[in-house]
């Protein structure tokens, strides 16, 4: 036994574990840690431009200790009595926070996570959208592409956004875009369409979205940007919304020549006799009269405004604000480069992320069970049992610890990914225990050699067939492939050559 303990193979299986579980659990342990965790705040809010991050682990509000989401949930109601502007102080780890807020900080916050593993979207709930651009890109365009959407959501106030390029197996270009703890409505709504702004008078355009012609969008500010009335009317509600903007020169100047060809509307003398027209993807979205005193000149600030409906007054309004949002987003951010299409969008239920831990580790541990006992009474092998089970669950750990490490997001395909990859480890050692019990004529050094090239055979025809899967399905197989791999990877530089030492040793005993 004392060349089993001092075996360099089985030294690395426990340093693999070791390493492992920090990297899981933290150090020190995350479980051991007290307070909520920011998981998005509105880069507009009070509490983001006093310096709360996503992120940021919140231990006491107003000097309260704040220990868990239940506290959190308690305290913060508290904070607001009346409709008068109130002091908070929010302590972090890192610092204490103080702003001023009539409302309750626009921030989610959640439990502490007791390990460092990070689960995909579908195990933590949101939407994923596969998006296809009208024509086929090559590579640079759709980087490009990419980082226009991004910029555009950025914008908009998404948090936890996620966009990457896929590619199926013809090499057609994708944008794969996933959106954790959110709905697929703001997405579709933003990415679904080019969003091309044009304002145009006649015929005439006087000017586009983007930083182009336009230097500034008023937004989050109650002085130049908001819903400004909502009046009723027989079947509800309508409200009006109205936010600045500001011209380049160049676009005042062209807005200016165009005005200066116009006459007097007869009707309505105030205005002139023809009005300045928005469109968004070539539809007409408004109509605003222009004054009279804007002929022929140069100004570089123009009110956009809009109404919207709804049944209620709070409807109507929500409706107005959302709509008003998207306008100054396109405006913001200009058109898209390309129309895109919406090949496949889902919306993703959390349930499964909840039940995460316990699915892995109970459907694992009875299928590794019932291995062992089999092999218990195929070989008579208790030793060569335990240590089946045993490498077999430290697989599960080095795989768990390595994604943590390199922050890999675990998500459906994964978990599969993690079951083959125990199924796999456990006929491979199955190889090794058969060749070890084999009765040629051979030592017992060359009957594992001759295992150990088994497995690496294997491995090896197992890592080019998971290759095609990276790109298959636009990506959607990713997570499959990228843990399976380190999975066989793990077993074949790690677990299977410290199992097949046990072995080794065991039969020498």
């Amino acid at each position: 036994m004392t060349k089993l303990k001092m075996s360099w193979k089985l030294w690395l299986l426990v340093i693999a574990l070791l390493l492992s579980i920090i990297s899981i659990f933290g150090m020190p342990p995350a479980i051991l840690e007290k307070g909520v965790i920011v998981r998005s705040i509105d880069d507009s809010s009070t509490a983001y431009q006093s310096g709360l991050r996503q992120g940021d682990i919140i231990i006491s509000l107003n000097n309260i200790e704040i220990t868990s989401l239940d506290d959190y949930s308690k305290e913060i109601p508290k904070l607001f009595q009346s409709n008068e502007s109130e002091k908070i102080v929010i302590g972090t780890k890192k610092q204490q926070i103080v702003f001023f807020t009539d409302s309750i900080p626009d921030i989610t916050v959640s439990d502490i996570p007791n390990t460092k593993i990070k689960t995909g979207l579908d195990l933590e709930g949101g939407a994923r959208a596969l998006v296809k651009p009208e024509v086929r890109l090559n590579d640079q365009e759709i980087d490009d592409l990419i980082s226009i959407s991004s910029e555009r959501l950025n914008v908009y106030g998404i948090s936890d956004v996620s966009i990457r390029k896929s590619t199926d197996l013809s090499g057609e270009n994708y944008m794969l875009i996933e959106i954790a703890g959110a709905t697929p409505r703001d997405l579709e709504k933003l990415i679904g369409q080019q969003g091309k702004f044009e304002a145009k008078i006649g015929n005439e355009t006087a000017f586009i979205g983007g930083n182009n012609d336009i230097t500034h969008v008023c937004r989050d500010d109650a002085t130049c940007s908001g819903v400004k009335s909502c009046n009723q009317y027989s079947e509800g509600f309508i409200c009006d919304y109205a936010f600045d903007i500001y011209l380049s020169e160049e676009a005042a100047q062209r807005h200016a020549d165009i005005t200066s060809g116009l006459g007097i509307n007869v009707s309505n003398p105030n205005y002139l006799d023809k009005q300045i027209e928005f469109y968004v993807d070539d539809q007409l979205t408004q109509s605003l009269f222009i004054h009279k005193n804007l002929k022929g000149q140069v100004t570089t600030q123009i009110q956009v405004s809009g109404s919207s409906q709804g049944e209620t007054r709070e409807d109507a309004i929500k409706i107005a604000e959302s709509e008003m949002k998207t306008m100054q987003t396109i405006l913001i951010t200009g058109s898209l480069p390309y129309k895109l299409e919406i090949v496949k969008l889902d919306t993703i239920s959390p349930v499964i992320g909840d039940r995460f831990n316990t699915m892995i580790f109970v459907t694992a541990f009875v299928a590794i069970l019932a291995v062992s006992l089999i092999i218990f009474v195929r070989y008579r092998n208790f030793k060569a049992s335990i240590a089946l089970l045993a490498i077999s669950f430290s697989e599960i750990i080095i795989i768990l610890g390595v994604a943590a490490a390199i922050k890999w997001n675990l998500d459906l395909p994964s978990i599969v990914g993690i079951l083959i990859t125990i199924g796999t480890g456990v006929d491979q050692q199955i190889v090794i225990l058969d060749e070890s019990q084999s009765k040629r004529a051979e030592s017992m050094k060359t009957k594992i050699k001759n295992a150990l090239f088994i497995v690496f055979s294997a491995y090896a025809t197992s890592f080019v067939a998971l290759i095609p899967l990276w790109r298959a399905g636009a990506g959607l197989l990713r997570g499959f492939a990228v843990t399976t791999i380190i999975g066989l990877t793990i077993g074949v530089l790690i677990t299977r050559p410290a199992f097949a030492d046990i072995i080794k040793s065991s039969s020498k005993e």
